[in-house]
């Protein structure tokens, strides 16, 4: 299975003597772990029967990056680079959890505007990363997966005005504790708008590339179905959980940034099949889009006020424990800051999302055709350098 979103390439290896072909009973079939060159692995160690999966186990921990121990080493500022890459499709988000917890530590007060600022950034960055796994969703005829380029060329516009305000098109690497690295440019809400209009123009098109396809949507429906109660005893979360209905999302449910003056959506479906799931993630990027576009008016009145806190040239950090979590586009992200004072963490652990949703292989994957393997594991939107960390 091949994936440009971060999933990684799994490649099925089958030894000689394990004798492939309806009627073979229990055979291991490992799947993975791809070529290191790669953006990260896992390894799904399979026990099939007559081509059909009757038990998974997931081995992770093939790229192990040591992000958290890295932490301990930083100081608050340098921290946040280590924090754009565990998940790269998430790079805001990742730095955003980093700082809440270290703002709540310090018992800081944000200026308003950076605050709706680092909103509309947030959406902008869940759309990016909706639209980087809706370019390719599974061959609706089982032949690998097609990367639709229309769908890639319409993240450039968000892609442009994010590059504006940071400087990055990858690792953003703009906020900061007690706001962002510098204000957004002069009529810079003016060119967010018209770049929101411009990706929700190209939505429908998207739609009827990836669910909208009769032949995809019927390839998907009904299989690799995670039970509501399986969901939550593994940990999913984000668009997987919600296409189980699960419809807990922090933005509304445990409000943070300005995330309670506007209008956050229930999207949920009951299903829990791979279709629900990708059903959900496209209504994701339709209403990250409205909430950016709802930060904007807020952007325009504060022109001209303090983006960020003025903070000492060396940045030291009480006794004492945090803890934040942030709705990212994978899922439910959390943050656990230990400081024993200094400048550096003494400990810093991360909950990521892609973690908890691999996991779920292990309640959706038996009963699954080898034939399905694909559609399946692709609908869990996960990034392997996020399970790793």
């Amino acid at each position: 299975m091949e994936s440009s979103r971060g999933t990684g390439s799994l490649v099925a290896g089958v030894g000689a003597s394990t004798g492939w072909g309806e009627g073979a009973a229990d055979l291991v079939l490992p799947i993975g772990p791809q070529h290191p060159s790669a953006h990260g692995g896992i390894r799904l160690r399979l026990a099939l029967e007559d081509g059909v999966v009757r038990s998974v186990e997931p081995e992770v921990g093939f790229m192990h990056r040591g992000a958290e121990k890295l932490f301990e080493v930083r100081d608050y500022r340098q921290i946040l680079v280590l924090a754009n890459r565990h998940d790269w499709l998430s790079a805001f988000g990742n730095e955003l959890g980093i700082v809440l917890a270290t703002e709540l530590l310090l018992g800081m007060a944000v200026p308003p505007r950076a605050t709706w600022a680092r909103t509309c950034l947030a959406e902008i960055g869940r759309t990016l990363a909706s639209l980087a796994f809706l370019a390719s969703p599974p061959d609706p005829h089982g032949e690998g997966t097609v990367t639709h380029q229309e769908v890639l060329a319409l993240r450039e516009p968000l892609q442009r005005v994010l590059e504006e305000v940071s400087g990055g098109r990858v690792h953003f690497m703009l906020n900061r504790v007690g706001g962002l690295k510098e204000d957004v440019p002069a009529g810079w809400p003016e060119r967010a708008a018209a770049a929101v209009a411009e990706v929700r123009a190209g939505l429908p098109r998207v739609r009827a590339l990836t669910v909208g396809d009769p032949a995809l949507a019927a390839r998907l429906r009904g299989i690799g179905v995670l039970p509501r109660e399986a969901a939550l005893g593994w940990g999913a979360s984000g668009p997987v959980a919600r296409g189980s209905g699960v419809g807990v999302d922090l933005r509304r449910d445990a409000p943070y940034l300005s995330y309670g003056a506007l209008d956050v959506p229930r999207v949920v479906r009951a299903e829990g099949d791979a279709l629900a799931r990708w059903e959900v993630l496209l209504e994701s990027a339709t209403d990250a889009l409205a909430l950016a576009e709802a930060c904007l008016p807020a952007l325009e009145a504060s022109t001209g006020e303090e983006h960020a806190v003025r903070l000492p040239k060396v940045l030291t950090v009480p006794v004492g424990t945090a803890y934040a979590a942030t709705e990212n586009p994978l899922g439910l992200n959390g943050y656990y800051l230990v400081s024993r004072g200094g400048k550096v963490p003494w400990r810093l652990k991360l909950r990521s999302a892609s973690f908890g949703n691999v996991q779920a292989v292990q309640a959706l994957l038996p009963g699954t055709r080898v034939e399905d393997l694909a559609a399946v594991v692709t609908s869990l939107f996960f990034v392997t350098g996020d399970v790793d960390r």
